[in-house]
């Protein structure tokens, strides 16, 4: 039987005059072959689209963020439960981001019921496969940011108009809360320094919302993306950027009822046009805080080394927590270092701890960002040091408004006196004066050393 199997097996088959066996392996290489192939191809795309960081523009490439800035802004939102609790602050029955399922079910269902219905009361109402023809099918080449709540692709309209659309991913109903929050916090509201929320679209499951396309790209690209030796954001593009982030941030903390609170400022959601100016964006952590209420508690969560320490350790929240992320924002901005980086040598891997630490030394000019040509002048950067130091502080009455830090930003003179002193009893003393008049909490942590060793004298 085998020997007979064998035979038959030798004899030469019509294909190509060869043997049965032969052509038996060749096709089963074929296929295992094809198989590979098939696999490679997708677990290539796979990989692709996760590494992705860049967009390609008309005007070339966006700088791409470092290997070790990614992989700590990749697992750097932070979850804590905290128990409610406090006097003066509100219930968190409104949570409607970052909470438990319980905490948002009642908040959204209305808003979805209202949603399916076509119509919002504001924006523009997008259908599916419109928005997916904008996007070119929801392309990879138009992706141009990816978080853990979804995907923002850019898109042409019809009418050849360029926006932002951002998909929102529905894990255990993330969408909903994320979709509701933003519609919220900023569905009416308009402003040069927020990123203007155009429209959504809000079709069975899928959850959509189109904004405003800003070029540019994120702050975070450039600071901490491959510019080169000299970056292009210069001392006054930096400030320019602070003071427009600012404006941003005091318009919600100070011109809207109720206010909102962000909730996550940190530099990648910070947006950038042609001219540098800046737009916050991303809401979908943002908290509405009436009037009658000093700070809501909610579930901590943010971006790690942004979050204020008394967020992170009580869960209340107020708009005291924007200003100390806006702090960290603008030690970014001085510095060019991220807010935390394992990479760094131990005593700078904090950004706040080493920040202080060359401020108290007196050697604020050696932590200004290297690869900037021209440096400011010591005025300018004692001013944005100690507005830093003032938004950072520990005790939440002493970090100024919002209102205030433009204001301190935009001022053309540093509250402290240049001139020569010619009498050293009265000098000083009236400098003292003027400046804890107006920085009365930094000036423990700048200058104080000084002021107390002339009174002494």
């Amino acid at each position: 039987m085998a020997d007979s199997v064998g035979t038959h097996s030798s004899k030469k088959s019509p294909f190509l005059g060869l043997k049965l066996y032969i052509v038996v392996g060749i096709c089963s290489a074929f296929v295992i072959a094809s198989l590979l192939f098939i696999f490679l191809c997708y677990f290539s795309k796979r990989r692709s689209k996760r590494r992705r960081t860049i967009l390609k523009q008309g005007s070339g490439l966006l700088p791409l963020v470092s290997k070790e800035i990614s992989e700590v802004n990749g697992s750097d939102r932070t979850e804590i439960k905290v128990e409610s609790g406090g006097k003066k602050g509100s219930s968190d029955q409104s949570e409607f981001s970052g909470g438990s399922q319980s905490e948002t079910t009642t908040t959204s269902s209305s808003a979805v019921s209202s949603v399916d219905g076509g119509n919002i009361g504001w924006g523009r109402w997008y259908s599916f496969k419109e928005l997916e023809t904008a996007t070119g099918g929801f392309s990879d080449e138009n992706v141009v940011g990816e978080g853990g709540y979804g995907i923002v692709y850019r898109g042409v309209l019809l009418d050849g108009s360029v926006v932002a659309v951002k998909s929102l991913l529905n894990n255990k109903g993330q969408a909903e809360k994320e979709f509701k929050v933003e519609v919220e916090a900023i569905g009416k509201v308009r402003h040069k320094n927020l990123v203007g929320l155009i429209g959504y679209c809000a079709e069975g499951a899928k959850r959509l919302l189109v904004y405003e396309y800003v070029e540019n790209g994120n702050l975070e690209q450039w600071l901490h993306g491959d510019v080169g030796p000299c970056s292009p954001l210069t001392w006054d593009v930096r400030l320019k950027i602070a003071i427009g982030t600012a404006k941003g941030l005091a318009y919600l903390h100070e011109g809207l009822e109720p206010k909102v609170v962000h909730r996550d400022v940190k530099s990648s959601n910070i947006l950038l046009d042609r001219k540098w100016n800046a737009k916050v964006s991303d809401f979908g952590l943002a908290k509405l805080l009436g009037p009658e209420s000093t700070y809501v508690t909610t579930r901590v969560m943010g971006t790690f080394g942004y979050v204020s320490p008394e967020y992170a350790n009580t869960g209340m929240l107020n708009e005291g927590s924007d200003v100390y992320s806006f702090g960290i924002l603008l030690m970014e901005l001085i510095t060019g270092k991220s807010p935390v980086d394992y990479s760094r040598p131990p005593g700078e891997m904090n950004l706040v701890d080493w920040f202080k630490g060359m401020v108290s030394s007196r050697r604020g000019e050696e932590a200004l960002d290297p690869r900037i040509q021209v440096q400011p002048s010591p005025r300018a950067l004692k001013r944005a040091l100690l507005v830093c130091l003032r938004c950072i502080d520990l005790d939440t009455e002493k970090r100024p408004k919002m209102g205030q830090i433009v204001h301190m930003l935009e001022a053309d003179e540093f509250p402290f006196r240049s001139e020569p002193r010619t009498n050293k009893d009265t000098a000083p003393l009236r400098s003292h004066e003027a400046v804890t008049s107006k920085f009365p909490n930094a000036l423990k942590e700048t200058v104080g050393g000084d002021v107390q060793r002339s009174k002494r004298r």
